[in-house]
């Protein structure tokens, strides 16, 4: 398993994970509300991580602060083994750390905007 749960403590979205592989294999989307602290910016990414629907494509992830975006980054890489820029980026204003390799990138309003403006399909993203 790709995510941190069993090495952490049990956070009350680990419980409704296969709901959502399920509902994202066989819709486009779905909405996941749970409470603040539930562990939807650092378990779900790494949870899809793996999914055969994203086809090795690169998850776009909202993170509306910098500090927050780079510090999701690093709390997943970390759940990972692995430094940030590997198979878990961010890129906010004037600050990029991703590679080849990254799969998750961890990303703030200003530069979605910016990347939607140059590229409305987001390609290489997973939908």
């Amino acid at each position: 398993m790709t995510d941190c749960s069993s090495a952490r403590m049990p956070l009350p979205i680990d419980e409704l994970l296969p709901d959502l592989r399920r509902a994202l294999k066989e819709n486009d989307c779905a909405v996941l509300q749970a409470e603040p602290g539930a562990g939807k910016t650092t378990r779900v990414p790494l949870a899809l991580l793996d999914e055969p629907w994203l086809s090795e494509r690169r998850i776009l992830m909202l993170e509306p602060r910098r500090l927050a975006a780079s510090n999701a980054a690093r709390y997943m890489a970390g759940c990972l083994g692995e430094q940030v820029g590997g198979t878990v980026g961010y890129t906010i204003r004037f600050e990029r750390r991703v590679s080849r390799q990254t799969r998750i990138e961890v990303v703030t309003e200003g530069v979605l905007s910016r990347r939607l403006q140059s590229d409305p399909y987001l390609e290489g993203s997973g939908w």
